[in-house]
C-alpha cells in the first residue's frame, strides 16, 4: 500500500504506543513480584493460567469479584498522589472475597485515561502490586486504554477483577448455622477505606482548607495523605479462621456502612444488634460528622465508622478468634451480637 502524503498516524490521533508499551516494560517487574503457588505471572500474553491443585484446593469453588475506588480517585488526581489507590482496588476486591470464604487468587486491573503518563501509570500499577503482595494474590495481567476525547486532562479511571477459590465445605455465609446469640465481632479499618468520598469531598470543600493544609486530625500529614489511606487488606489475618471453620458469617463494610452490609450475611429472621459504644471509631470520622454536619444515622449508613469487617462467631469460638486477629496484628472487638429480626 502507497503512502498517502500528509497521512495522519495513530500517535496524531493521540494513542502512543510507545509510551503503552514502555509502561508495560516499568510494571513487569512488579507482576514478578506477585507470585505465587499456582501462578506465573507473565506480562504480554493473552490470557492469564492458573493451577488450582498446585494452591492446595482439593474441591474448590471459583468467586469473582470486581470493583473500583469511585471518586477518591478525584483526590488523587487532584493532589498528584497516585501510589496508594492501587492498594485501594486490591482491598476493595480480595476484601469482598472474604464474605465467601475464599482465598485470592489473581488479580487484574483495568486503566483508563485520555493521554498515558507513564509515570503516574506505574505508580498506580505499583499500588496494585503492593495491595496484591499483601493480599497473597497474583497480578497476572490487565489492560491500559488510552481513549482521547474520553477523558479530561490528567484525569483516569480504573477497575478491579479478582477470582478467589474456596474449598466447597467451606463456603460463607453457613446461613443454616447462624443462631440468636451468636457474636459480632469488628476488624479496625484503616479509614473511610474507598467509600463515601463524594461526601467527604464536599465537606472539604466547605471548609476551605487546601488539600496540602496539615490534616486537622493526624499530625504530620497532609489533609490529602491522610484521606488518601489506602484500604486495609484483611486476607492473612482472617483466612485462617476461616480455613479453620470458627466463622459463620462475615460482613465486608463499604458502600451502605454499617446498616446495609452485616444484614448481606445473615441468615432469614435474623438481625445484627451493634453496641455503638463498644468501639471508638478513627478521628476522621468524627471530624468529618462536625465539619460536615453529618447525622449519627447517615454516618452509619455512608462510612464503615471504624470497622472494615465484621464477623459472626458462636460465643464459645469469641476467645479464639479474637486471640488469632490479635496475635495476626489486627485491632478486633466484640461489637454486639445476632438477635431475632422478629424482636
Amino acid at each position: 500500500m502507497s503512502e498517502r502524503p500528509n497521512g495522519l498516524t495513530y500517535a496524531q490521533a493521540g494513542v502512543d504506543i510507545d509510551a503503552g508499551n514502555a509502561l508495560v516494560e516499568r510494571i513487569k517487574p512488579l507482576a514478578k513480584s506477585t507470585r505465587r503457588a499456582g501462578s506465573e505471572p507473565s506480562l504480554g500474553g493473552f490470557g492469564a493460567l492458573f493451577d488450582l491443585r498446585a494452591a492446595g484446593y482439593a474441591d474448590p469453588l471459583l468467586v469473582t469479584t470486581t470493583d473500583g475506588v469511585g471518586t477518591k480517585l478525584k483526590l488523587a488526581i487532584e493532589t498528584g498522589i497516585h501510589d496508594t489507590v492501587g492498594i485501594d482496588l486490591v482491598g476493595m476486591c480480595v476484601n469482598d472475597l472474604l464474605a465467601q470464604g475464599a482465598e485470592p487468587l489473581m488479580f487484574l486491573d483495568y486503566y483508563a485515561t485520555g493521554k498515558l503518563d507513564v509515570e503516574a501509570a506505574a505508580a498506580v500499577v505499583a499500588g496494585i502490586a503492593e495491595g496484591c503482595r499483601q493480599a497473597g494474590c497474583a497480578l497476572v495481567g490487565g489492560e491500559t486504554a488510552e481513549m482521547p476525547g474520553m477523558y479530561s486532562e490528567g484525569d483516569y479511571d480504573m477497575a478491579g477483577f479478582c477470582v478467589g477459590a474456596v474449598d466447597r465445605d467451606k463456603v460463607l455465609p453457613r446461613l443454616d448455622e447462624q443462631r440468636p446469640g451468636d457474636l459480632m465481632i469488628g476488624l479496625s479499618s484503616s479509614g473511610p477505606h474507598s467509600n463515601g468520598y463524594s461526601l467527604i469531598r464536599r465537606i472539604v470543600a466547605r471548609t476551605d482548607l487546601a488539600w496540602d493544609a496539615p490534616c486537622p486530625w493526624a499530625p504530620g500529614q497532609t489533609l490529602a495523605r491522610a484521606l488518601l489511606e489506602p484500604t486495609r487488606i484483611y486476607i492473612k489475618s482472617v483466612l485462617p479462621l476461616l480455613k479453620a471453620g470458627h466463622v459463620k458469617g462475615l460482613a465486608h463494610i463499604t458502600g451502605g456502612g454499617l446498616i446495609e452490609n452485616p444484614p448481606r450475611c445473615l441468615a432469614d429472621g435474623l438481625a445484627p444488634r451493634f453496641d455503638w459504644a463498644a468501639w471508638t471509631p478513627p478521628p476522621v470520622f468524627g471530624w468529618l460528622a462536625q465539619e460536615g454536619g453529618v447525622a449519627e444515622a447517615e454516618m452509619r449508613r455512608t462510612f464503615n465508622c471504624g470497622l472494615g469487617l465484621v464477623l459472626v462467631v458462636a460465643p464459645e469460638d469469641a476467645g479464639a478468634v479474637l486471640s488469632g486477629l490479635t496475635a495476626a496484628g489486627e485491632e478486633a472487638v466484640v461489637v454486639g451480637e445476632v438477635a431475632s429480626a422478629h424482636i
